[in-house]
């Protein structure tokens, strides 16, 4: 039996990667052979070149290219949710516009799936153009992850990876708007298989990710995926309390009972300002970490919606 399968392309200013993606999918696609048809869904995630006219020629020659335009920006976690969102096949391929996923690594995706894999997921063992700061950042960010976080997400893992048809309707339950795609998949457990590949440069242009973006994001996820922030302030505030409990009674002892026969000579205003410091900073720390959560609260009940689309091409062609 045929089986269609969905590749999910998130587009932010790739004018130069569009052409070739396509033809290396197309290469990969005959690899597998007659059992296997495809769709190609681009998303134009408010590209300010030429990606969308590029996509439009794919458009003109393939009925299998598809495209999603978004009206502005919304990141790339938001145009691959709606990639998903519009899929089709029987399993989707998630995979990045600029070729630092192998597409080669196909066939090898769809054969785990073949053997009963719901998600195979690309893990990448090394990045031939990553910054010394980054990996760092990385190591530290899944290490905390593996810690605190409610979800246990994989270290290196990465948004490259196939997913079978229950999965992705399972993700189109989720309504989060501060979303990480590859925490939400691994939240919802089903069959897990991994491959590895070493991340080849860009084909061309610049990556749209910054060490800002990145950062927010893994601030994102550090909230939505891990109590352990809000558990923190209760924490501290128990350890706040075995150490100034004893040390306020051992203050009175030694000033009132004691009548300072130790030498220590606490005064008064002293003790007073040293604990209105202290336990002012405690507040001001828990406020902080409260606010993380009242944000994300408030960006969830403000209830937008999540990506807005601009317009659709060709996907009336097999409805």
């Amino acid at each position: 039996m045929l089986k269609l399968i969905s590749i999910i392309i998130p587009v932010y200013n790739e004018e130069g990667n569009i052409a070739p993606i396509y033809d290396a999918l197309r290469t990969q696609f005959s690899v597998l052979g007659a059992d296997f048809d495809y769709e190609i869904i681009f998303i134009n995630d408010g590209s300010c070149d030429n990606s969308a006219s590029q996509i439009d020629i794919l458009i003109q020659k393939d009925f299998r290219v598809k495209m999603i335009e978004f009206s502005r920006n919304f990141g790339k976690e938001i145009a691959t949710t709606a990639g998903l969102h519009h899929a089709v096949g029987d399993a989707a391929i998630m995979i990045d516009a600029d070729l630092q996923h192998p597409p080669e690594l196909i066939p090898k995706l769809v054969a785990k799936w073949q053997q009963g894999f719901d998600m195979v997921i690309g893990v990448r063992q090394n990045n031939e153009t990553e910054s010394l700061i980054k990996r760092f950042g990385s190591i530290v960010f899944y290490k905390a992850m593996k810690l605190i976080g409610e979800t246990k997400i994989a270290s290196r893992t990465t948004d490259f990876r196939i997913i079978d048809r229950k999965v992705i309707d399972a993700f189109k339950g989720f309504g989060e708007h501060n979303r990480i795609t590859r925490g939400l998949l691994d939240w919802l457990g089903f069959k897990k298989d991994y491959i590895y590949f070493t991340a080849r440069p860009r084909q061309s242009g610049q990556a749209s990710y910054s060490k800002m973006k990145l950062i927010k994001l893994a601030l994102s996820t550090f909230v939505s995926h891990s109590l352990f922030p809000l558990k923190f302030a209760g924490y501290l505030g128990i350890l706040i309390i075995g150490f100034s409990g004893p040390l306020g009674l051992f203050i009175f002892i030694d000033k009132y009972i004691l009548t300072d026969a130790t030498g220590l000579n606490f005064s008064g205003p002293a003790i007073l300002a040293v604990i209105n410091m202290f336990f002012t900073g405690v507040i001001l720390s828990c406020l902080g970490l409260i606010a993380l959560y009242i944000a994300d609260i408030q960006g969830e009940v403000t209830n937008r919606p999540i990506y807005i689309v601009r317009s659709k091409k060709n996907f009336d062609h097999n409805q």
